[in-house]
């Protein structure tokens, strides 16, 4: 039995008014795109791991919070997030798709205020916001005793 084809039926896609999706293979790659789990917060969540620290992936660091960190010391109340180039506009990689770019702009723009406001929340309530590009290179240097990062 062979898989279904994919692009079966893709002529007849249309998007809704005011969809974000401009064509049926748009839709199908931005679905695509996962929330967590993603290659880079998986590579620090090793590294972390490996040196000894303990943490919670994808938990709400305030109860009346709607986001969730990438990773979560809450006993330390140091919250990780690991911010994708495109989603939240990178100012090294970001490039503004030419379709629709009115709404990806807003919809960017959005992203990085909701950004700021959840740093602003967090350190308010007392806890260290730290921030990474996806591009960045996860690796770290190990101190001289287990749990120790050197910079």
């Amino acid at each position: 039995m062979s898989p279904p084809d994919k692009t079966a039926g893709a002529s007849a896609w249309a998007a809704p008014e005011g969809s974000w999706a401009s064509s049926a293979a748009n839709r199908r790659s931005m679905r695509a795109n996962r929330s967590r789990d993603t290659k880079p917060e998986v590579a620090i969540r090793r590294l972390v791991h490996a040196v000894g620290l303990r943490y919670r992936v994808a938990a709400k660091p305030l109860p009346k919070m709607r986001l969730t960190a990438d990773l979560l010391f809450r006993p330390a109340r140091v919250a990780v997030f690991v911010d994708g180039c495109f989603w939240h506009g990178c100012p090294d990689h970001f490039v503004l798709p030419k379709t629709n770019p009115a709404y990806w702009e807003e919809k960017i723009a959005g992203n990085t205020r909701r950004d700021r406001d959840t740093d602003t929340r967090l350190q308010e309530a007392g806890w260290l916001v730290l921030r990474f590009w996806e591009h960045q290179d996860p690796v770290l240097r190990r101190g001289s005793g287990r749990g120790r990062l050197s910079p």
